[in-house]
């Protein structure tokens, strides 16, 4: 390990050292990346690989991503009402072994795994839950006799093709949270995360069908504020759950991109969405931030830049404008690469990166979804590794969950050797390696991160594999697990 430590560090600032104009990107922003497993769209790749290759794939997709410079990744384990975990409350997926209920052969805890390998490349893992859909399709998708729409069938209805939890039901809200806390309990995660289904999107022509639900629970409610309530209690329990159980862990979610058009409501934007999250997923994310019961909003702003219904730049500005000082990370539609003439542009993407970075209070990027980028679609796998993400950036760390910075590490020099330790108390990710300029104040604001070297307490390098980087001086800082930095302390 050391050895590779010593060969990643000479490789990188012997490119650093020869590259004559640097592109200066953000110490702290996210970028992340979607990896969907409902209909096996990303990972595993289809139904019923060995175990050894859905571990290579696994950590083929990581080697990209890492490569194109994510930090980040949004692992759905929940697709449908299932588990990409050994669970006491619902069965293995089906899309990890083609059969509902059946588990890994030889047996294995992908989600252990999975976040064991993220975790060694310095990279956060949010788990991605979707909290009502239970079966996909009605007509093909495997159930087993253990899921819950066996064992308690009044939880459920049919809407389309696909079977839902009843979100009027307390039983199905305190299922969710039974859920979450099982997982939190124990897997060492970054992030809680839930996607745009809530309520789902309606059916021309048909009702959702909760009316008995309504009547029994309705409480004088109008029907949509009702639903409204049911969402937002869901959201108020899983956020006492992380607190009461993990408070380190975030709490994310990625909205449909519309919360509401302003013919709407006045503080809507100037959208023509057909439908939208408060009028038709019920899901009301504005009150979720200014409540803080969320940490991050990631809106899917899906769109190009000039879409006439759903302008990207128009939205951009609404969520920043909404945002309650919560973090915010927008949600970009990279599998639209090439499908009209907007997304054959190659500059769609990185135009989209430059105008959310001209707002202090957007922080980063998602991408859906992983498969796309196996495919370097107008070659924006290049644009991020050669441009907009060759530096590496941190998660933007949350003050509001924990804002102790750690001690600065301590240098032990032999010859060319040096041995960077942590003795502090805190958990680590690592260490920081930067640069300032010459003639600026040695502070992070000034630096530009360079390398992130993991490990909880020590690692090596060898000063001759560190030249300087056009004159600079660099620095070393220790980074602990919630991404808050020490001070810069002169490594040469």
């Amino acid at each position: 390990m050391k050895n590779q430590t010593h060969f990643i560090l000479a490789i990188l600032f012997i490119l650093i050292a020869n590259t004559l104009i640097a592109q200066t990107s953000p110490n702290y922003e996210f970028r992340g990346v979607w990896i969907a497993t409902v209909e096996n769209i990303d990972w595993p790749a289809k139904k019923n690989l060995s175990v050894a290759e859905q571990k290579a794939s696994f950590i083929r997709l990581l080697d990209l991503h890492q490569s194109n410079g994510m930090n980040a990744i949004v692992m759905q384990i929940r697709p449908t009402g299932d588990a990409l975990y050994p669970s006491q409350y619902e069965p293995w997926s089906e899309y990890l072994t083609g059969k509902q209920g059946l588990p890994p052969n030889p047996y294995y805890d992908p989600l252990e795994f999975m976040i064991a390998e993220t975790h060694k490349r310095g990279m956060e893992f949010h788990a991605w839950l979707n909290p009502y859909r239970a079966v996909f399709n009605v007509f093909k998708s495997s159930v087993a006799p253990s899921h819950i729409t066996k064992i308690h069938p009044d939880w459920f209805v049919v809407y389309g093709d696909k079977k839902y939890f009843n979100p009027g039901l307390p039983e199905v809200r305190q299922h969710t949270v039974r859920v979450v806390k099982d997982i939190l309990s124990r897997y060492d995660l970054d992030a809680i995360h839930m996607d745009d289904y809530f309520y789902p999107y309606r059916i021309a022509g048909k009702e959702f069908p909760d009316q008995k639900t309504f009547e029994k629970f309705g409480g004088g409610l109008s029907k949509d504020s009702w639903r409204r309530s049911n969402c937002d209690s869901i959201i108020l329990d899983i956020r006492s759950t992380i607190k009461n159980t993990n408070p380190r862990v975030k709490f994310g979610i990625s909205p449909f991109g519309v919360w509401r058009n302003k013919s709407q409501d006045p503080m809507g934007s100037d959208t023509k969405a057909g439908q939208t999250n408060y009028d038709d997923l019920y899901a009301d994310i504005l009150l979720w931030l200014s409540k803080g019961w969320i940490d991050y909003v990631t809106p899917q702003l899906y769109w190009e830049r000039g879409h006439k219904l759903a302008d990207y730049d128009v939205l951009l500005k609404w969520w920043n404008e909404n945002g309650y000082g919560k973090h915010i990370y927008i949600g970009h539609g990279i599998y639209r690469g090439g499908s009209n003439e907007a997304w054959k542009n190659k500059n769609q993407i990185p135009e989209q990166i430059q105008a959310l970075r001209k707002y202090t209070t957007t922080q980063g990027s998602i991408y859906f979804s992983s498969k796309t980028f196996e495919k370097n679609l107008n070659g924006w796998n290049d644009s991020l590794r050669n441009n907009y993400y060759r530096h590496p950036a941190l998660v933007p760390p949350m003050p509001w969950i924990n804002n102790d910075a750690p001690d600065q590490p301590s240098i032990t020099s032999k010859s060319n050797a040096v041995t960077i330790t942590y003795n502090g108390h805190l958990k680590i990710k690592g260490f920081g390696i930067f640069s300032v300029p010459l003639g600026k104040e040695v502070k992070f604001i000034n630096s530009q991160l360079l390398q992130l070297i993991v490990t909880n307490k020590e690692a090596n390098i060898n000063l001759n594999n560190v030249p300087d980087v056009n004159g600079n001086k660099l620095y070393i800082a220790t980074i602990d697990i919630n991404n808050n930095v020490s001070a810069l302390k002169e490594l040469k």
